[in-house]
Formats: C-alpha cells, structure tokens, sequence
C-alpha cells in the first residue's frame, strides 16, 4: 500500500532531491508529503522532533533522518543502475561538510554573518576538483551515473543558481556539462514534479520509480 511509506519532503531541498532520486531509481513505492517548512506539519515532528527533511517512515514505524542513508537503504533494496558500485564516501563527506558549509554562506551572508564572496571561493576549489575528476569520464566515479552524482548534484546545482551568469563564465566545462546532463534528465523531472503541501485528510500523493538510461 502506498501509506506503508512516507517520505516528508521539501521540493527544492538538495537533501531532499537526493532522497528522492535514489527512490525513484529503485522504483521504491512511497507516500509524498511536502512540506511547507514555515508550517510543519505534527506527524513531522512526532516521526523526527529535528524538523528538517527529508524523513522517511517505515511502515514498521522505523524513521530514517538522514539524506544519504535513505539513498543507501532504497538502493540497498533494488539498485537496477548499479549506483552503490560507483560511491565515494570520502566525496560525499566533503560535499555534506565543507563545500554545504560554503554553500550556505554564499548563497545566504546575510544570515550567516559572512563574506559571500570568499565563500564562493573556497566552494569553487570543490567544483574545480569535480571538473578534474569529469574529465576522464562523464561521471564522477566512470561511465554511469551512480550514488556519488545522485548525492552531489543537488548542491552543485544549489551552488550555481546563486549566480548563473558566474558559474557559466568559470572554467570549468566538464562539470558544467555534468550538471546540464542530469538536470536535463527524465529522472531529475520526475522527482522535481510540483505539489501542494500536505495536509492531514489529503488525498495521497503516491510515487514509484523512474528508471530510464543513464
């Protein structure tokens, strides 16, 4: 049944656009329920007193809380692409810790008291060694796509749209081109799809897979 699941979600979220890509590509069947973060709904907070998204609700009661480990559980289940063989965590972590860190004070100075422009800076040394590892191959870790592209791309792509008319004048081709390609994939439109915030009562929002080549 479709409720024997539920993600709570935020559309725009890069923690909760990764979730929802490797969902999509195991054909994971589950409940979508956006949220409007200035409005969080109580069968939120009860599953996950943090608030943040993505959170996803086991049918079993189990709450997995973070991003990356919901990538791993779905893929863990069904990986039909063979994303879990083309991971690195050390990649991942920096993306999550120094890279999130500069994104955030970049994109948001006036909240964190910061110098947008040094951050940028510093972020641009983590694309810059993306673009080096892409020019070998038009994935981060060979051929095809897999979880390390799936777990970063939602910031990079937080990280360009600060900017677009900078990130376009960097020199930095194949990451750009890395980026078009999975914006401008059918996975990525399917789990961007638009939806009103849920409410209790709400009619369910039921989404399973995706899986087309990489």
């Amino acid at each position: 049944m479709p409720g024997d699941r539920i993600l709570y979600s935020f559309r725009r979220c890069p923690y909760a656009m990764r979730a929802r890509l490797a969902l999509a590509i195991s054909e994971t069947r589950y409940e979508l329920r956006e949220v409007k973060l200035a409005r969080k709904p109580a069968e939120l907070l009860e599953a996950s007193p943090k608030g943040t998204v993505p959170v996803l609700v086991l049918a079993d009661g189990t709450v997995i809380e973070e991003s990356i480990e919901i990538m791993r559980w779905a893929l863990a289940r069904n990986d039909p692409e063979g994303w879990l063989d083309r991971d690195d965590s050390d990649l991942i972590e920096r993306n999550d810790g120094a890279f999130k860190h500069d994104l955030d004070r970049y994109k948001y100075p006036d909240r964190h008291q910061s110098d947008a422009m040094l951050h940028r800076q510093r972020g641009l040394e983590f694309l810059r060694l993306l673009d080096e590892r892409l020019t070998e191959h038009p994935q981060l870790c060979g051929s095809h796509r897999g979880i390390a592209d799936a777990a970063t791309m939602p910031f990079v792509r937080q990280f360009a749209a600060v900017d677009r008319d900078w990130f376009a004048a960097q020199p930095i081709p194949h990451l750009q081109n890395w980026l078009e390609h999975h914006l401008n994939s059918p996975l990525f439109s399917a789990i961007m799809v638009r939806f009103d915030p849920w409410a209790p009562g709400d009619r369910a929002v039921t989404m399973q897979g995706c899986a087309e080549p990489s």
